[in-house]
């Protein structure tokens, strides 16, 4: 599938490290079928020595070198980035970008190619456990297809959409999706400080009831409300917690912020970048 290709990796940055170590670390790839650019030579160097990669500052350089480009930039950096690989993407190239928010007219348009993946990733992706969801255009042949979910599933799972619009709930559920696990453990830790354990324990218990929890949960097959329930005896500890939660509105708000989220993902790929917080 990779014999004789070169995935090139436009923008090197930490989701783009992710992926070019699950690559290497899976051996989908061998280094020199590697190429990073970044407008850093610092960073560039940094990498070339940790994975014996090639590596450039020129983008064009890139993806003329590339069969598969990823795009690994950040979304404020993308229209001065896309006129950089207009003109030097071949047909049967394939362009995987991992741009929050970035639609795939947005880029086939930008860069005057069409076969084009959207992907959006999250950051467990840096140890390997990361999820991304991704579709394509209906000029990603099988063969990009196949390509595609190499690059994806080197570094956690990954799942194909037939619609465009599911990037956007994914943006909202798994790629924040980090971001709402860190506060809910965040918290956790800080009511057992304040309870009287030291914080070092009380990370220690959070982070592995979170991990074991996770685990019970898929092994079992069971819906986690069943699973709930099974800890929840009436007038116990845990009943008297989620009676509290419950009534302060927890799932109200998480479902609320996953829904602005979600509304926020769409606006950036309208072009919206400058709307604070409300």
């Amino acid at each position: 599938m990779f014999a004789d290709k070169t995935i090139s990796f436009i923008g090197a940055g930490t989701m783009g490290e992710a992926m070019i170590r699950g690559l290497l670390s899976q051996k989908i790839v061998k280094p020199d079928q590697i190429m990073a650019a970044d407008p850093w030579v610092e960073r560039i160097d940094e990498l070339q020595n940790k994975y014996s990669i090639n590596g450039t500052t020129d983008n064009r350089a890139a993806a003329e070198a590339g069969q598969i480009v990823v795009l690994s930039i950040k979304p404020q950096t993308l229209p001065y980035v896309l006129p950089d690989l207009r003109g030097h993407l071949r047909r049967q190239d394939l362009l995987l970008s991992i741009v929050a928010g970035a639609p795939i007219k947005k880029l086939a348009d930008g860069t005057a190619h069409a076969a084009v993946v959207r992907a959006m990733p999250n950051t467990p992706a840096q140890i390997g456990q990361g999820i991304s969801v991704w579709t394509g255009t209906q000029e990603v042949s099988d063969e990009h297809k196949k390509q595609a979910q190499a690059v994806l599933g080197s570094f956690g799972k990954e799942i194909f959409v037939d619609q465009e619009d599911y990037l956007d709930m994914a943006t909202a559920l798994s790629g924040s999706g980090p971001g709402y696990a860190f506060l809910m453990m965040e918290a956790l830790i800080d009511a057992g400080v304040h309870l009287g354990f030291s914080r070092r324990i009380a990370e220690e218990l959070v982070f592995q009831t979170m991990v074991g929890s996770v685990m019970y949960a898929r092994q079992s097959g069971k819906h986690v409300a069943d699973l709930r329930n099974q800890v929840t005896s009436p007038g116990g500890t845990t009943a008297a917690a989620l009676y509290h939660m419950e009534k302060g509105g927890l799932r109200t708000v998480i479902s609320r912020g996953i829904w602005a989220a979600y509304q926020r993902s769409i606006e950036l790929g309208q072009g919206q970048s400058d709307k604070g917080p409300e």
